[in-house]
């Protein structure tokens, strides 16, 4: 039995994307390929996600089973959840009766049967290997343009970067005017942020 690197687990609502306000169990995988910071990326990664426990798919599954015992669909993210993610972890969680969305950064192609596929691209257009989603989603500070992306999706959707918690007006008129030029793109607010919840 495969063993994970587990930062936690936790019951929240989606606060981005087309799924926004949907109940999930958030499964966080440790660890990441990447190391965004405002000069590399135009925005800090503002989550912790080098700590982690080693668990196995039965020890999720109980921590997402006392989390919620209601709630059927699980976010893998991270960090960059691809790398851990496997299809004993997908092929598990789907017997236990769950559902699997996926936050992805796109470096690293994904095993089939994931329920719902989120690539928020970090590395140049040439260096996505996930290049099928559900929805893409580029996070943009002000300034930065909309890239030609290579990811084939239903949804393309434009998140303003935030300033910690704070979505500065500058910002957020900025992916205004890119969604005005670039249709079919879509704002996406990180509500949960603006929320204060996780």
């Amino acid at each position: 039995m495969n063993h994970y690197q587990v930062n936690e687990i936790f019951f929240s609502l989606q606060g981005e994307g087309v799924r926004t306000g949907t109940p999930n169990l958030f499964l966080r995988l440790s660890k990441c390929n990447l190391a965004c910071t405002v000069e590399t990326h135009g925005f800090d990664c503002d989550t912790e996600f080098e700590s982690g426990r080693e668990l196995n798919l039965e020890e999720i599954v109980s921590e997402l089973q006392a989390s919620s015992p209601t709630c059927d669909w699980i976010v893998v993210t991270g960090g960059e959840p691809a790398l851990q993610v496997d299809r004993e972890l997908i092929d598990g969680l789907h017997a236990a009766g769950y559902k699997l969305a996926i936050e992805t950064n796109g470096s690293v192609e994904l095993p089939p049967g994931l329920d719902w596929v989120t690539v928020s691209p970090k590395v140049a257009e040439h260096a996505i290997r996930q290049r099928s989603a559900d929805e893409v989603k580029y996070v943009r500070a002000y300034g930065q343009a909309l890239p030609e992306t290579v990811v084939e999706a239903g949804h393309y959707l434009i998140s303003p970067a935030f300033d910690g918690t704070r979505l500065e007006r500058r910002t957020l008129e900025w992916c205004l005017r890119l969604v005005e030029e670039n249709p079919p793109w879509r704002l996406s607010v990180q509500v949960h942020k603006l929320l204060g919840i996780r």
